[in-house]
């Protein structure tokens, strides 16, 4: 007995396939020239009987699972991992009183991983934490106006009027005024 997912089956024979594909470029004279070889998966065919009194409900979930592309796992005399189902034909026969013959071809496939993770969003917006910078300071020198701190800074001309209670022209030398 054979496994094909969760369904049991009696194979009377197996088949493998492993092949490759190489590009070919004609020359003028000679025999054309091959740069490429691509390896194609490989695929399996199996041929035998799926029997029960449920053989109809096992052949219509495989034939679901070809649909959705379902990767499942054969075990028999070989062991197929990760494949899909790529076709399925089966054959009612009188002499199969509860059952009938089938014949799958299985495809590998090969899962990619990702770094990615996916977040889970709960809906609710989360509060954005202020910007807490600590404030900088500057000891005024000779020749120091709002204009040339501004400019050193970063800081509008206006934001330092706010925080610094002195007039423009009136900035007395060695005060700390507030810059950040």
């Amino acid at each position: 007995m054979a496994r094909l997912g969760k369904v049991r089956l009696l194979i009377e024979s197996e088949g493998d396939n492993s092949s490759v594909e190489a590009t070919s470029y004609p020359v003028d004279k000679g025999e054309p020239f091959t740069d490429h070889v691509l390896e194609k998966p490989d695929e399996f065919t199996l041929s035998g009987y799926i029997i029960g009194s449920n053989y109809k409900a096992d052949k219509e979930y495989l034939k679901q699972a070809m649909k959705k592309g379902t990767i499942m796992t054969y075990v028999g005399r070989n062991i197929a991992k990760n494949v899909i189902i790529l076709s399925i034909d089966g054959n009612v026969d009188s002499s199969i009183a509860n059952g009938s013959e089938i014949s799958i071809k299985l495809q590998t496939i090969r899962i990619a991983n990702t770094s990615w993770i996916s977040v889970k969003h709960s809906g609710k917006k989360k509060p954005v934490p202020k910007k807490t910078t600590k404030a900088v300071y500057h000891v005024t020198r000779r020749g120091d106006t709002y204009w040339d701190l501004s400019r050193k800074y970063g800081t509008s001309i206006s934001q330092l009027r706010a925080w610094n209670k002195y007039p423009d022209r009136r900035i007395p030398i060695g005060v700390k005024l507030r810059v950040k």
